[in-house]
């Protein structure tokens, strides 16, 4: 552990990542937002509550699910 006078406030240790990984992280970031979802979606659909499903899956269109008849499907578009 450092002592805080050693520590810089302005955290120039830490390294900045590039582009390319920024974008990899954001991609990551954003599957397993869609990961969750869908596992949401379908905790929601065995519970019976398809209409909330529903109106949980038209809310995020971006996620990229639909409910058809108490199903989670993907959205073909």
């Amino acid at each position: 552990m450092k002592r805080i006078s050693n520590i810089n406030p302005l955290g120039e240790e830490r390294p900045n990542p590039s582009e390319e990984e920024r974008e990899k992280l954001r991609g990551e970031r954003l599957q397993r937002e869609r990961d969750e979802a869908y596992q949401m979606l379908i905790e929601l659909c065995n519970l019976g509550e398809y209409d909330m499903a529903e109106q949980l899956a038209n809310r995020h269109f971006n996620w990229g699910y639909e409910i058809v008849d108490g199903i989670v499907m993907e959205r073909i578009d």
